[in-house]
């Protein structure tokens, strides 16, 4: 029998919001691979108990690698489950790469990433209408080394853009100084997801000049989306805005214009 790994997104935390594909997978794997630094437990819930259980947090990618290739050419289906949906910063191409050099078949099962579940935390949504509609998902940094920075991207916050800002919480006074250096006013609206659909969640919006303090006053330093923009606030053009797709003065290919009455 040939082996193959299958790569699930596990969601941002809620085992609940794994796709029934994924964990139709989870439940027939020989054995699961899961970031236990990032991934909820419960989610194993799904998987047989006969089935091989590891824990990668202390695992080089190497190793992880070397398992993945081991296994499924022992003909074993292996399950690699990964936080949100590994297509962002999931880490993803480096253990694809072993695979294909080692001839290994691999699918891949997208998941929910973090920030789609902390804008449903919020109940809001990233876009808007005629205000925003471009959103910018980025990552905040001190150690690992990046192409381009918020300095670069938070401009276009300034042109109805939304950032999504992963890793930044433990360096939330970078955060607010790179964004201020972009041109960003004080009074911009921000938000904080603190472990997005797990049972200790925790939100709040607050300005960019108020950010750092109430981090702090939260003792916040990890596991937690920023969202900043003007989709912070979709109260405040609550009357003003609206989709055309669904104004009826707006017509398109699943709803032509009426033909005006005739009138004798």
């Amino acid at each position: 029998m040939r082996g193959r790994v299958v790569f699930v997104g596990a969601g941002p935390g809620d085992p609940e919001l794994i796709t029934v594909k994924g964990r139709n997978y989870l439940e027939d794997a020989d054995v699961v691979l899961y970031a236990g630094s990032l991934v909820n437990r419960e989610i194993l819930k799904y998987a047989r108990r006969e089935a091989e259980i590891i824990d990668t947090a202390s695992l080089t990618q190497e190793e992880i690698s070397r398992i993945m290739v081991e296994r499924a050419k022992e003909g074993k289906l292996v399950v690699r489950v990964k936080s949100g949906d590994f297509s962002i910063y999931g880490a993803l191409m480096e253990e694809l790469w072993s695979l294909q050099d080692a001839g290994i078949d691999y699918e891949l099962v997208p998941g929910i990433t973090a920030a789609l579940g902390a804008a449903s935390a919020l109940g809001i949504e990233l876009t808007l209408p005629k205000i925003s509609q471009t959103v910018i998902i980025t990552r905040a940094s001190v150690a690992v080394p990046m192409e381009g920075s918020l300095r670069d991207f938070a401009p276009l916050v300034n042109k109805g853009a939304c950032l999504a800002i992963y890793t930044g919480i433990h360096v939330v006074e970078k955060v607010v100084r790179e964004l201020r250096e972009a041109g960003l006013a004080d009074d911009t609206p921000v938000a904080i997801v603190y472990k997005a659909t797990w049972p200790e969640q925790l939100s709040f919006k607050c300005r960019l000049s108020e950010l750092v303090n109430q981090v702090r006053k939260r003792k916040i330093s990890k596991d937690s989306i920023i969202l900043v923009g003007k989709v912070v606030e979709p109260e405040k053009y609550k009357g003003e805005v609206r989709s055309s797709v669904y104004d009826p003065s707006h017509a398109h290919t699943f709803r032509p214009r009426k033909a005006p009455k005739r009138t004798r």
